[in-house]
């Protein structure tokens, strides 16, 4: 019961206008790193106000520049 209750919980923090930036989702008070865009039938998009969506990011920025430096 309580999953329900915080489902949609999530479902409304999507639907304010308030915590969209244009295309990108930017909300700190929502702890997940992917949540789905606006329009849910268009994708996922990630949480830009959320600190470790920024560590997801410059890691795989990392990777890649791993494998194509090892690459070379």
């Amino acid at each position: 019961m309580k999953e329900k209750k915080k489902k949609s919980n999530y479902d409304l923090l999507d639907k304010n206008p308030d915590n969209w930036r244009g295309p990108f989702y930017f909300n700190p008070n929502d702890s997940r790193i992917i949540v789905p865009k606006k329009y849910k039938y268009m994708g996922y998009t990630l949480n830009f106000g959320n600190i470790f969506t920024y560590l997801v990011l410059a890691g795989i920025i990392i990777l890649i520049v791993m494998i194509a430096f090892l690459q070379t």
